[in-house]
């Protein structure tokens, strides 16, 4: 494999990699555990083997071991390592901590973390029994090393638990270390070979294109021809036909607890072929790393299908947030059709307006209706606090209740999603309570009103102006204003809408005659903008509780766009080394 083109694959997967950890799968969908799983596989493989492989394509090769329970794999390790060091036993399971063996000048490839970074160095020097590899302290978090000057060089061997292990923490571990070989050691024997687990195990060999050797142990006299053929013909319709297969009879052990040399052999020397030279581990490195890399790339096409699937399902989730855009339209709509002004609010303004004296007025002249306005309030002295009041009640009420309704329709839109009552279970923790937000709406009207007054002094700075203002008083010219944003869609200009029996017109024949007509369409558009801004604030903070449980899932469109870019780029830097 060549430098150039082995560096761009593998830049591409260091770039890759940590992409694989800011993949999240929180949500219900179909394929999220499968997506969770396949990351940890892939990160895995590529921390044990891959990466490790491609910056140290020199190392020797690591040939697993691997097979069924109670199939002789560690009777078989230790046969081709010449001493008992991984022990045999009748109690399942057997092997819990891996052992890796080595040719003793190569012991530095394999003390550090270079492979299986996550699995503790675990140095031993005495017989197996000593070492307690089968005891109950062994840890699967660990890996043991030995080392055997009759293990070639160029080659490590691992003794790996049991791929149908009774213990999952097993099965895991098996699967893992298998999928960090240069090589596969798979040991069945002749009762166990048809099962359906070792079979899946060969399945992924396959479509890995590992080097895989296949051992029939424990075959009983006179059966050797007939389950031979068998399984090479089972190898065939699987694309294994390529891997040799080793037959070793079942038989009594000698007092070492080995295997005859004559029945080891053939295996050896298989192995002892593929290591014999630079050239001869060049093509074993090559054939099942690229192989790997092959897998890996529809493994990760499975990934991002599956977090396309996380994105899909949390823009449903910020679909239901609408329901605040909603609430948000219904607010402006109600504060400019006159709506707010029915019932109190009309009645404590008719108190303040009266009805025919103002029909007759209006028909006057602007300049004459000036002072008869001032005079007509000097002459009443009626109070606007109850309009403002009215105002103010109605305004809160309609905000709480708009804000309110999003609120539940929101949280019942999410638990109504699969797995969406853990999220709505957070937005309900988060919420600020009812008072709280009472308080707030109080609070958001009070400051518009004051924004209010604001604006009648600013357009009052005219010093006549503001003498007729002071004249009527502030406090009666902000109620007009309100009155006056009130009752009219789509602005002043042109279409004032009526709300009983003329009182808007007033409102808005005051302004006039105090302001001038394009002063008032003025402030009355700042007026309705600034309240509408408000509103918008107001229910924003609710619905932000909701996107936050939403940002805290940590997924992006982003993230999936630069993780499909990483694959193209992975699949192009693979052809270019598969077409040399």
């Amino acid at each position: 494999m060549e430098s150039g083109a082995e560096s761009l694959v593998s830049n591409q997967l260091r770039q890759l990699y940590p992409q694989l950890g800011n993949l999240r799968f929180p949500l219900v969908a179909p394929d999220a555990e499968l997506g969770a799983d396949l990351v940890l596989d892939v990160r895995h493989q590529l921390e044990d083997y891959i990466l490790p492989r491609f910056a140290a394509l020199d190392a020797p090769l690591l040939a697993v071991i691997g097979g069924s329970t109670g199939s002789g794999k560690s009777t078989l390790i230790n046969s081709l390592a010449g001493a008992e060091l991984s022990v045999a036993s009748a109690i399942r399971p057997t092997t819990r901590r891996p052992l890796l063996i080595f040719h003793p000048e190569e012991e530095s490839w394999f003390t550090s973390t270079r492979i299986l970074p996550e699995l503790a160095r675990v140095t031993t020097t005495g017989t197996a029994e000593a070492a307690e590899i089968r005891s109950d302290t062994a840890d699967t978090t660990q890996l043991e090393l030995r080392a055997a000057t009759a293990v070639p060089r160029g080659l490590a061997l691992l003794d790996s638990p049991d791929i149908d292990s009774i213990v999952e923490e097993n099965r895991r571990l098996a699967a893992q270390l298998l999928a960090a070989a240069d090589l596969w050691i798979f040991v069945t024997t002749a009762a166990r070979y048809a099962d359906a687990i070792p079979w899946a195990m060969l399945d992924a060999a396959a479509a890995r294109n590992v080097v895989i050797g296949v051992v029939l142990n424990r075959v009983p006299p006179g059966v050797g021809a007939q389950v031979r053929a068998d399984l090479v013909d089972k190898f065939a319709q699987r694309g294994l036909s390529h891997a040799p297969l080793f037959v070793i009879s079942e038989q009594d052990l000698g007092a070492d607890h080995l295997l005859p040399e004559p029945d080891v052999a053939p295996l050896r020397d298989w192995l002892q072929g593929l290591t014999a030279d630079a050239a001869a581990r060049a093509t074993v490195v090559r054939q099942s790393l690229l192989g790997a890399v092959g897998q890996l790339e529809d493994t990760l096409g499975q990934i991002s299908a599956a977090y396309q699937q996380q994105l899909i399902a949390k823009a449903g989730y910020a679909e239901d947030l609408t329901k605040f855009a909603t609430a948000e339209a219904e607010v402006l709509e109600q504060l400019s059709d006159g709506s707010l002004l029915r019932g109190e609010v009309l009645a404590r303004w008719q108190d303040v307006v009266g009805t025919g004296q103002w029909t007759r007025m209006l028909e006057s002249g602007i300049s004459r209706l000036r002072d008869r306005i001032t005079g007509f309030f000097r002459a009443r002295n009626l109070p606007t606090e109850p309009v403002a009041e009215a105002i103010e009640e109605s305004l809160h009420t309609l905000l709480v209740a708009e804000a309110q309704s999003a609120i539940v329709e929101a949280l019942q839109a999410w638990e109504s999603r699969p797995g969406g009552e853990k999220l709505a279970s957070a937005v309900r923790q988060n919420l600020r309570s009812s008072s709280v937000r009472a308080e707030v709406a109080a609070e958001l009207i009070r400051q518009w009103q004051k924004y209010l007054l604001e604006i009648v002094r600013t357009e009052g700075q005219d010093k006549k102006t503001m003498a007729r203002a002071l004249a009527l008083g502030v406090n009666v010219v902000g109620v007009a204003l309100m009155i006056a944003v009130f009752s009219v869609t789509g602005g002043l200009a042109g279409g004032e809408v009526a709300v009983a029996s003329g009182t808007a017109v007033v409102a808005q024949r005051v302004l006039e005659a105090l302001f001038g007509d394009s002063a008032v369409r003025r402030m009355a558009s700042q007026a309705r903008n600034d309240l509408a801004q408000r509103v918008q604030q107001f229910l924003a903070a609710d619905q932000q509780v909701f996107a936050q449980q939403l940002e805290q899932l940590e997924l992006s469109s982003a993230q999936a766009e630069e993780f499909a870019a990483g694959i193209a780029g992975l699949a192009a830097a693979s052809r270019a080394e598969q077409d040399k």
